[in-house]
């Protein structure tokens, strides 16, 4: 199947030939699609925690913290291209001689930016640079005014925004200063994600953009390292090119460039996996560079944050507790029945039929197998518009029932049944986790044992105008954390804040 060429070029990716053709033979199979059971729900898969006992677990972590090693992992490989799509249609579409307010009336985008204007926190420095290098901008017309604007933004040679990492643009604006979402997420981790005075925080992040990255945190680190009074030990890394996957058309033959070479793309978030493997600390915080609010909102927003590393850390220590018991010999009967009910009702873990033919012995260490692993504890947020991905109890190939975070993409939306579970949900998955990932004697788990390989996803994308299907990787939270053990928490709707177009920026949350 391979040339020579072939062969060179898949070495020199960090790839092997064996790898390859087995991505191969996964796109040629097609999607295996989650099995949905039903939608995990209040009382069956999601917590609903009271504000007194919400109380009792911030203040469980508050009094452990400084005991604990925290880091931050924050996915912030995304360019902000994306967030300006249709700015760059209007650049497209719009004629400025024409009156821009009848374009703006058949486009609510466009017209809800250009009403907000001056709350953007990057107006006052495009509108500075305009008035530099267009001396007559004041007396040309509002839709030459706005055009130029955009221009400013977006273009190659100018501020150039869409380049951007989402990460660096600027986000929040407060009296005497324009805030980037990198900088925000360093202030949030002195509220939450740090202890004894430090802070750690790992950024996933394109190699294109690490010039950048480092440059606004030699700017930024001096001044809040003394206004926090804490230390940040900030790290950087990328997705492996190695965790690339083929692409091949769809008549299922292999891909050819321009200059005849295979077609290698970034196989999704699930990559991030290795990244997050190499992060030996006791917490991990995990959450996405965009959903970050201003400061005076993120006080309280990130206390929903600590009540979840709270459950974390009772739901650690009990499970610990319980992994030593297992070990002795001496353990009756009556203990080993309470660590299954803990199993079942904590873990959120079905247990297998043939269970209950087992001996003392083979139930501890059944249940042992089932302790023994990482554990995340997840929020999950009320839907308030279309359902889609989210908290869901899944069948696996076995027969085996479990609660996971299964994306749109994993899910057979033609198939009825399956697409009713879909329509019945009540939460989705707003990325806001707290992962302990060490065992019950210190050691760091091996994260990459608890994958399932078989939720990964095939894309469909169009090169050159050549359609291709693409392999991703089980994403992060989804398959890539498949055997976990999974407690997922009901948080409100304010902690979810993401940007995915410019004129999120508006929003309450990101208005100070």
């Amino acid at each position: 199947m391979f040339s020579d060429k072939d062969i060179q070029q898949i070495i020199s990716h960090g790839l092997t030939v064996e790898k390859v053709s087995n991505q191969i033979e996964i796109i040629k199979s097609g999607m295996i699609y989650s099995n949905l059971v039903e939608a995990a729900t209040i009382g069956n898969g999601i917590l609903r925690i009271d504000a007194e006992k919400q109380q009792d677990y911030i203040d469980r972590f508050e009094s452990n913290r400084n005991q604990l090693s925290i880091v931050k992992f924050v996915p912030a490989s995304g360019a902000a291209t994306r967030m300006f799509k249709f700015l760059f249609q209007f650049l497209d579409n719009y004629k400025s001689e024409d009156p821009i307010e009848l374009y703006a009336q058949k486009n609510n985008a466009v017209s809800v930016f250009l009403s907000g204007l001056e709350k953007f926190p990057f107006y006052e420095t495009v509108r500075e640079k305009l008035v530099q290098t267009t001396p007559n901008f004041n007396s040309l017309t509002f839709g030459e005014q706005c055009v130029l604007f955009v221009k400013m933004m977006l273009d190659t040679d100018q501020l150039n925004y869409s380049f951007y990492p989402k990460g660096l643009l600027p986000f929040h604006k407060y009296k005497n200063d324009v805030s980037t979402a990198f900088k925000e997420h360093l202030i949030e981790a002195t509220i939450y994600a740090s202890s004894n005075n430090q802070a750690n925080l790992h950024f996933t992040i394109s190699e294109a953009h690490k010039a950048m990255f480092e440059k606004e945190l030699k700017l930024v680190k001096e001044s809040l390292e003394t206004e926090t009074n804490t230390k940040f030990n900030v790290s950087f890394s990328y997705q492996d090119k190695s965790t690339d996957t083929i692409a091949i058309t769809s008549s299922d033959k292999l891909y050819r460039t321009e200059d005849d070479k295979l077609l290698f793309r970034p196989s999704g978030h699930g990559a991030l996996i290795e990244n997050l493997n190499t992060l030996d600390f006791d917490f991990i915080f995990i959450k996405n560079i965009d959903n970050i609010v201003v400061l005076e909102q993120n006080i309280e927003v990130s206390n929903y944050k600590k009540m979840l590393a709270g459950i974390l850390l009772q739901i650690q220590t009990q499970t610990f507790k319980y992994l030593n018991k297992l070990e002795d010999d001496e353990i009756s009967e009556d203990e080993v029945n309470n660590i299954e009910l803990f199993v079942i009702n904590r873990i959120n873990v079905e247990i297998e039929e043939a269970y209950t033919a087992y001996t003392l012995k083979e139930k501890r260490d059944y249940l042992h197998h089932k302790l023994n692993r990482p554990i995340r504890v997840c929020g999950m947020v009320k839907n308030e518009g279309e359902p889609g991905g989210g908290p869901f109890w899944v069948k696996d190939s076995n027969g085996a029932v479990s609660l996971q975070i299964v994306e749109f993409a994993q899910i057979d939306i033609e198939n009825q049944s399956q697409k009713s579970i879909v329509d019945n949900a009540t939460h989705f998955n707003p990325t806001d986790l707290v992962c302990a990932v060490k065992d019950y004697k210190g050691n760091k788990f091996d994260l990459t044992k608890y994958v399932d390989p078989d939720a990964a996803f095939i894309t469909l994308k169009s090169q050159n105008g050549v359609d291709i299907k693409a392999l991703e990787l089980p994403g992060l939270w989804n398959g890539s954390m498949s055997h976990w053990n999974s407690i997922f928490v009901e948080i409100p709707v304010s902690t979810f804040n993401p940007v995915k177009t410019v004129n999120d920026l508006l929003k309450p949350a990101h208005q100070v």
